[in-house]
């Protein structure tokens, strides 16, 4: 196999060399995707005249969302070297995507289902929702920087948090069926709940994989 001069290699095309994606900080522009929309659900049930308006933005950040998933897939796609392995690029990015999509889907059966009030519960969870954003974007960064033992104690808050979220699901859904309410009332009220308790479920997987990446990296 022939060697290249010195000279040669400043004409070999730059398309053979592989291009460095910064995969950080599209999860991060994802993750701050994600804090926006929680950020403007909570404004959006605790001021609930404005839920048009509100609603309409939190679409627009799913579908950002959805756009900068395809952007990692597609980068992942075309990279060889990435700085974290491969499949947990894929799953934390098809996980980010699916906590969007769970709240979107919440708040689209708020308003299918033409709620005129929230209730305290799902206010409550809402709030536990987005802290739990907040607290996924600094794990991130933290694992960005290599700050593991920092990563550690994020995903443990993390773990609590949605255990709470668990609690006040159980405790949201036995409100239901026992403050005689109405069946469809309590269909209505039961499907939007769920649909927030697994987008906090899907959080959880986010911090669940942010763990594994600290024990390959530790």
């Amino acid at each position: 196999m022939r060697k290249f001069t010195a000279k040669e290699i400043w004409y070999i095309p730059m398309a053979l060399f592989p291009k460095k994606i910064d995969f950080f900080e599209i999860f991060d522009r994802a993750l701050d995707n994600l804090s926006k929309a929680t950020n403007v659900l909570v404004d959006m049930l605790n001021n609930f005249e404005t839920f048009e308006k509100k609603a309409k933005a939190i679409y627009e950040f799913e579908q950002d969302g959805d756009m900068l998933t395809h952007d990692i897939m597609k980068e992942l796609n075309q990279t060889f070297l990435t700085p974290i392995d491969r499949e947990d690029i894929h799953e934390l990015a098809a996980r980010i995507d699916d906590v969007l999509d769970l709240i979107w889907a919440a708040v689209d059966r708020m308003a299918v289902y033409k709620i005129e009030k929230p209730t305290r519960e799902v206010i409550s969870i809402a709030e536990d929702l987005q802290m739990t954003a907040d607290i996924l974007k600094k794990a991130l960064r933290e694992l960005r920087a290599k700050q593991y033992a920092h990563v550690q104690e994020h995903c443990i808050e993390i773990n609590r948090l949605e255990n709470r979220i668990d609690r006040k699901y159980r405790d949201a859904l036995g409100n239901l069926v026992n403050g005689n309410n109405d069946p469809i009332y309590i269909i209505k009220w039961k499907d939007i709940y769920t649909l927030f308790e697994d987008a906090s479920d899907r959080a959880e997987d986010i911090a669940n994989v942010l763990e594994g990446i600290v024990l390959k990296h530790a």
